[in-house]
């Protein structure tokens, strides 16, 4: 089992466009194979600082699902709402 922890820095002003866009596609990526747990965490402090935290049963999974049309869809969309790289780590349980 894969834990995956991504930080991400949205532009204050796009962080409702940034939760709306996690809402309309959270079930879709927790319905993706592979994956067996999906939910975001917003920085208690930070109101623009999100993490995304997921478990994936294999590293190929997320392989799988960063190279699928619904990765790229939501990665087109939410990349623009940024102010800071993403980063991201993999984490075994």
């Amino acid at each position: 089992m894969i834990t995956r922890i991504v930080k991400l820095t949205i532009d204050p002003d796009k962080t409702a466009a940034f939760k709306s866009a996690f809402v309309d596609n959270k079930e879709h990526i927790r319905a993706f194979p592979g994956c067996t747990h999906l939910e975001i965490l917003r920085d208690a402090k930070c109101a623009n600082l999100f993490f995304t935290y997921s478990k994936w049963e294999t590293e190929e999974a997320i392989e799988n699902y960063r190279k699928s049309d619904l990765f790229k869809g939501i990665w087109k969309n939410v990349k623009p709402m940024f102010c800071a790289k993403p980063e991201a780590w993999s984490l075994l349980s």
